[in-house]
């Protein structure tokens, strides 16, 4: 049993994944203690034991340092055999920009990244539309709404078989999109490349969400912006949902 929070709601048992190479494990965990009020456990790669969380993340970085091929070694982590058994019984898992790499490495997400059109490392703040509410990070958020969030990536050109795609679509797998400030989609909203402006997208189930754009770094106004914030906050409203069936 979770601690009470601040809220008087049990505290949410978070599990931050580190990866040799992972350089926003402690930015998520910040994140987590400060908008959850969460009891976090940071999760060491080799470990098998995630401390039976609420919610696990595999945060950006370079996972391996990205070598052979972003988030190709990170998914034979030990942890990851966890984290697959996790997510298979329906447990909140989101991967942010390496993390959702190393996601669709494990097959835990469809499709693959390719590097950036343009072939540049980009960095810089973008928009991104809320395309699903089906998942635990956006239920609590209008669909259309958009989100200012910065990205910092090489290897953020997602993309997926033309078939592949199309069933996905049709699942509204599809969570974010990137557009203009407006929210208009298409042209030099894209900064990489991705297929249909995707910015993240989740499994069938809808448990399991990545996306390249950091909701870490947009969680305080220190920062610049909190509209990464309004995901940790969506988890929290979805499970205090659950929790009161």
């Amino acid at each position: 049993m979770s601690a009470p929070s601040a809220s008087g709601n049990p505290a949410p048992r978070v599990a931050v994944v580190v990866f040799p190479g992972s350089n926003c494990d402690e930015d998520a965990a910040i994140a987590a203690r400060t908008i959850l009020d969460a009891d976090v456990k940071m999760v060491r790669y080799d470990e098998r034991a995630l401390g039976d969380p609420d919610l696990v993340i595999l945060p950006g970085g370079f996972s391996y340092g990205d070598y052979l091929r972003s988030g190709a070694m990170a998914r034979f982590s030990p942890v990851m055999e966890s984290v697959a058994a996790f997510a298979a019984k329906g447990g909140a898992v989101l991967g942010i920009c390496n993390g959702f790499q190393i996601l669709c490495e494990a097959g835990l997400l469809p499709g693959a990244m390719l590097r950036n059109a343009g072939l540049r490392f980009v960095c810089k703040d973008v928009w991104l539309r809320v395309e699903s509410k089906r998942t635990p990070f956006t239920l609590a958020i209008n669909r259309g709404d958009v989100l200012r969030m910065p990205i910092a990536h090489g290897d953020g050109n997602w993309t997926a078989d033309p078939s592949v795609f199309a069933e996905m679509k049709t699942r509204d797998q599809i969570v974010f999109r990137y557009v203009s400030p407006d929210g208009t989609q298409g042209g030099a909203a894209n900064p990489n490349g991705s297929l249909d402006d995707v910015a993240g997208i989740c499994n069938v189930e809808g448990n399991v969400v990545g996306l390249m754009p950091h909701p870490e770094r947009a969680a305080d106004p220190l920062l610049g912006g909190t509209d990464g914030a309004r995901l940790f906050k969506s988890f929290a409203t979805t499970r205090l949902a659950m929790q009161e069936r």
